[in-house]
């Protein structure tokens, strides 16, 4: 009987109860957590064996720069995306480590540019998306689908998102303060163990809110 009455309540509400017991042991609200706010500037998720076929056999990622997320980098490789029509962006950064999956990431704009009807979508998900040609210093790819305009978002770990409340896939909305101030709703929450807070914006979303000349940033509940 015990544990039928557990199974039952809520887990929305179990969530709640844990995080006003920490609270009260740590004697109030924890402090806020850092906000970052990154301009994702378009790029490209390699597979190993594309990154094999473009830049040659056995051809390893070189790290040019760390990212903010322990263990992510910009590579020293670039690639050129062909579009419909042979437009194209010549040097496009790609981003390591390699992943199941290659993805290419670009702004509004830059599918403008290309004559690509860019869809929105959570990194990862290229199901039914467009293709592209990818091509590097010793092959080409011909990709099938993969290239999309990510969906704006925002990564943190467990602390972070007790703290707003939320859930891996939730919502939030993003107020920026600036000469253009603006405010971003519908901002999807990734959530993940060893994970920094962390909102991802486009160029284009980025430029819109004058970002460079922000004097702060919220996240808030819809």
């Amino acid at each position: 009987m015990h544990m039928s009455i557990v199974a039952a309540i809520d887990r929305t509400l179990v969530e709640q109860i844990v995080r006003q017991m920490v609270l009260a042991q740590r004697g109030g609200p924890p402090d806020k957590p850092n906000l970052v706010v990154s301009v994702s500037a378009r790029h490209c998720h390699l597979t190993d064996r594309d990154t094999e076929t473009l830049f040659g056999a056995g051809h390893k990622l070189t790290v040019q720069k760390e990212l903010y997320q322990d263990g992510y980098f910009a590579a020293e490789e670039t690639v050129m995306i062909v579009g419909p029509k042979r437009r194209m962006l010549p040097t496009v950064r790609v981003l390591g480590p390699t992943r199941p999956e290659t993805q290419v990431e670009l702004a509004f704009t830059d599918g403008i540019s290309l004559g690509i009807d860019l869809p929105v979508r959570p990194s990862g998900s290229i199901r039914g998306t467009p293709g592209c040609v990818l091509v590097g210093p010793k092959g080409v790819v011909e990709l099938k689908q993969g290239v999309i305009r990510a969906e704006r978002h925002v990564h943190m770990g467990p602390a972070d998102a007790a703290f707003y409340g939320v859930a891996d896939g939730d919502r939030l909305s993003l107020r920026v303060r600036s000469p253009c101030a603006a405010v971003f709703d519908d901002l999807l929450v990734r959530v993940g163990k060893k994970i920094k807070l962390e909102v991802h914006l486009d160029t284009d979303e980025a430029n819109a809110c004058d970002i460079d000349h922000a004097t702060s940033v919220e996240l808030k509940k819809p």
